[in-house]
Parts: C-alpha cells; structure tokens; sequence
C-alpha cells in the first residue's frame, strides 16, 4: 500500500504548486466574473457582466473569428503534415530530412509572426522578388496578405510552425510501422493510396487526432500572433481580454474576466474531447 502512495506523495510539493497558483487564478478570475472585486469597489454577485459580454456583437465577431484561425490553420497544419511525413516515410532519402522540420518547432512564435511579416509585406522580401522578375509592376499591387479580416497572415504563421510539429509526430509513429502489413497489402492487390487509406492512416489516428487538439487549443487561445499580424477588427478573444484588461478603469475588469472565464471553459471542453477520444480509441484498440 506504502509503495503504490508512494509516486503521489513525491508528487504532492510541486503538485501543491501547480494546481495551487492555476485553482487560484481561476478562483479569482471567476470572482471578478461575476462582480466580486473589493480593489474596484464591486461587492455584489451578479450575472450582468456575462449577459453584456455574451450579448456584444463584437464578442460574437471575435469569438467566430477565432475559431475560424484556428480550425483552419489547424486543419490544413494536420493535412499538409501528414502528407509531408508520408513523403518522408516514402523517400530513399531520409537521413537528415527529419530534422529540417525540428527547425520551425524551436523558434518562438513571436519570431515567426516577425519573419512573416518580413516576407509577406508589401514592403517586404516575396514582393520585391516578384517585381524584380517584372512578375508585379510594383510592390504595392502585391496582395495585402497581412491584417486582413480574412487573417491570411495568422493563418501562414500558424501553418509555418505547426506542419512541421504533425510532420513529425506522424513521421515518428509512420517509422515505428512495420513493413510487413503493408508488403502483404500489396501482395493482395493494393495500390499506395489504398495501403495509406486502410493500413496506415488508422495506425496514426490517435496520434494525428491528439495532435490536431494540441494545435487547436494553442491557436485558439494564442495571442501574441493574431496581435502582430491580426486586423484591428474583428479581433480575437485573447486580445480582446487583454484590451478590456489593460483598461485603466477597474471597473472594466470583470468583462475581461468574463471572456478568460469562457477561453477556459472552452479549454476544459477541449481537454475533456481528448480524454473521450483516447478512451474510446484504448477501448476498441484502435
């Protein structure tokens, strides 16, 4: 009995810590939510911040514009990524081509969002190369891919970052396959694209499934990004926080509060979606 208690009682000091500071956080933003805030003079429970907050249209805008960055980025990040671990896995020439893709992972997204925008802008590197080779007539007829509503620039510096993260999460579960299920597909009768579809994708399902909810999450509650390559409206709902935060009036703090409260729930929604999705996939083995 002693040894089974044993790891959790190690655990228990940093433990203490970590679920110490974040259960604190959370209990003081959810105070603040619904009007409990001493330093602003609010002392009544109420429920009208939430009604304000989920009642602006402006809210509305950010909210769809954040799930709309992040299931796209997501979703073309998990087929790209895919394909280019498959292209890997595929190729006579692996040695070395694995570790191109660790480069992006390691670099800050801070970073990335800057080279981006030393690329894409009107003023930067893809536009003079092209009106150097007399492909524009100059670089202000370059599309304006940066602070767009349709956040083309979020969606590319997302992409940049998390294609090589699937590509290699895919290419290490695509390695550790034997070869031996797919040579008899193939002698049966079938092609490449049906030993993918029928052998090998089900194999890396869990993983490209997990991996799709890590780059889901991160990108839906990201902020340092969408605020150097987003537009100035709609914008998303971590900048939206941050703005209502940094309000010089306190008495503007629950609304923050209330949006951090509603990014967190739809966080624990996500988290609660991968735990089913691997108990069900542990359950039927798949």
């Amino acid at each position: 009995m002693k040894e089974r208690l044993k790891p959790y009682i190690l655990l228990i000091p940093i433990m203490a810590v970590i679920i110490g500071i974040f259960a604190f956080g959370i209990l003081m933003g959810f105070l603040q939510s619904i009007g409990i805030f001493k330093a602003a003079g609010l002392t009544e429970i109420t429920l009208k911040y939430y009604r304000e907050v989920l009642g602006s249209k402006s809210f509305i805008d950010s909210l769809e514009f954040s799930l709309y960055i992040a299931l796209v980025s997501s979703i073309i990040s998990i087929v790209l990524g895919v394909l280019l671990a498959y292209s890997i896995y595929k190729s006579k020439i692996r040695t070395g081509m694995e570790r191109i893709f660790n480069i992006p992972i390691v670099v800050p997204h801070m970073v990335s969002a800057l080279l981006m925008y030393n690329i894409l802008a009107q003023s930067g590197t893809f536009p003079r190369i092209l009106h150097s080779f007399g492909l524009i007539k100059e670089q202000a007829s370059f599309p304006s891919l940066l602070y767009g509503k349709n956040g083309v620039g979020i969606i590319l510096s997302y992409m940049w970052k998390e294609i090589p993260f699937i590509a290699m999460t895919t290419y290490a579960i695509l390695g550790n396959i034997s070869n031996k299920l797919s040579d008899v597909a193939r002698n049966l009768g079938a092609n490449n694209r049906q030993v993918f579809r029928h052998i090998l994708l089900p194999l890396i399902g869990p993983t490209v499934f997990s991996s799709f909810i890590i780059i889901f999450a991160f990108s839906f509650g990201a902020y340092e990004v969408p605020l150097l390559l987003g537009p100035t409206s709609p914008q998303t709902l971590p900048i939206k926080a941050f703005i209502e935060y940094s309000n010089p009036s306190l008495i503007n703090r629950p609304y923050a509060m209330v949006i951090n409260m509603i990014l967190t729930f739809i966080s624990i929604v996500l988290v609660w979606l991968y735990n089913k999705a691997f108990s069900l996939m542990t359950k039927y083995k798949w």
